[in-house]
């Protein structure tokens, strides 16, 4: 454990001298002698100012220096015949005081790769419209043509295909948003190799107290309540009334939001559905036709990563639950009118032609407000004095 920081010391330096012998010429003797241009009038000074264009011939030992080490992930060693230089493939470019444990073969071998994405990059890549559905019909031809034994895993070569899928947005769940939580540890208090029903129904509370933010975490007492809990909500529709009894979770700990990712581009919920054998049987809850075969993805929202919080016993809450009595209410007209709206994303094929002329009609109401009202005057020629932007535009 460090006692002071380093800068305490740094007066002690500063005040302590340095024992240094240094001579006339710095340590770096000059023989002025050696070049008879310097004492005969007109003498040649080839030697000593080179012609640029005919550059003088380097000892072998110094040609690497002439090598530029961002352009190679190897230094410059001059070929001479006969003469082979084995070290050459596999000296790294690596950074300077890493770590001489991590340096490794694979490590040499990837010293090329920003060479190769230079040249990738002078490349120009199309991305017009017509480019990205010529690609797009393309990849369904390879995929078409291609056999599903040859697909191997990139980095598992020995796992091959055994089944295809395709793949479909989940409409079943798409108006929900889901926030994916990883914990620094195992959360209630049992051991991992015991099995806890009780984790996959778990209630997270926003709350506060002097100014920091946290997470309070509820679970239920027994497991057959979860049980029972998850049972109920799988057998519940979206209109039925609530429950005569409510489930009750219990306050276990509180955990703080160690990292939160708002943007989580390339993770998603997978559910593989293999459908059923026969595609015209009606579903005798929902009485449509059941989902075929496929894979179904639902995009995660947001990441947080959760540690416990530690105990304070002086802080002060601002409202703590010791237990939440979680009831299903039917929704209200706004929130189903909501859920409709995100669910038209993936259900309703003119969605995208909808959104476009729901944007064209709000700029089009912004740009007839701001020519009724006008920035300099009236529309009859009257002038009038200037108006605030936020009047016009609206406060951000």
């Amino acid at each position: 454990m460090r006692y002071a920081r380093p800068e305490f010391l740094d007066e002690i330096a500063a005040s302590t001298p340095l024992p240094m012998v240094v001579d006339g010429e710095l340590g770096m003797p000059l023989d002025l002698s050696q070049w008879d241009c310097l004492w005969e009038e007109n003498g040649d000074d080839s030697e000593l100012n080179p012609d640029p264009t005919q550059p003088s011939k380097l000892d072998p030992e110094d040609l690497f220096l002439l090598g530029d080490p961002t352009a190679s992930g190897t230094p410059f060693i001059p070929s001479t015949p006969g003469a082979s230089h084995p070290s050459a493939a596999t000296m790294p470019n690596v950074a300077w005081l890493r770590k001489t444990e991590y340096l490794s073969r694979e490590s040499y071998s990837r010293s090329s790769l920003p060479q190769d994405f230079k040249h990738n990059k002078d490349h120009a890549i199309d991305v017009s419209r017509d480019a990205q559905l010529r690609d797009i019909d393309a990849s369904f031809a390879a995929i078409a043509k291609s056999e599903l034994s040859a697909l191997r895993h990139p980095t598992k070569p020995e796992l091959t295909a055994v089944e295809e899928f395709e793949i479909f947005p989940d409409a079943e769940i798409w108006a929900n948003a889901y926030d994916l939580f990883r914990f620094s540890e195992r959360p209630g208090d049992r051991p991992l190799e015991v099995e806890d029903p009780r984790l996959d129904c778990a209630v997270l509370r926003p709350m506060e107290a002097d100014g920091d933010h946290f997470l309070a975490y509820y679970l239920t007492k027994e497991d057959e309540d979860a049980v029972e809990f998850k049972r109920n909500r799988l057998a519940r529709s979206p209109d039925d009334p609530p429950e005569d009894e409510p489930t009750h979770f219990h306050f276990v700990r509180d955990y703080e939001t160690v990292k939160v990712e708002q943007e989580v581009p390339n993770e998603f919920l997978l559910v593989l559905d293999d459908g059923m054998a026969d595609e015209d049987v009606f579903d005798s809850k929902t009485g449509a036709l059941p989902r075929p075969k496929g894979a179904y993805y639902k995009n995660i929202e947001r990441k947080m990563l959760l540690k416990r919080k530690r105990v304070n016993t002086y802080e002060a809450y601002g409202d703590k639950w010791d237990v939440v009595k979680l009831t299903h209410t039917p929704m209200s007209a706004e929130e189903a009118q909501e859920r409709e709206d995100a669910l038209s994303e993936v259900v309703d094929p003119l969605f995208p032609l909808a959104r476009g002329d729901a944007d064209a009609d709000a700029e089009g109401e912004v740009d007839e407000a701001a020519a009724a009202h006008g920035l300099n005057g009236s529309a009859n020629g009257a002038r009038h004095e200037i108006v605030d932007a936020v009047d016009v535009f609206g406060e951000e």
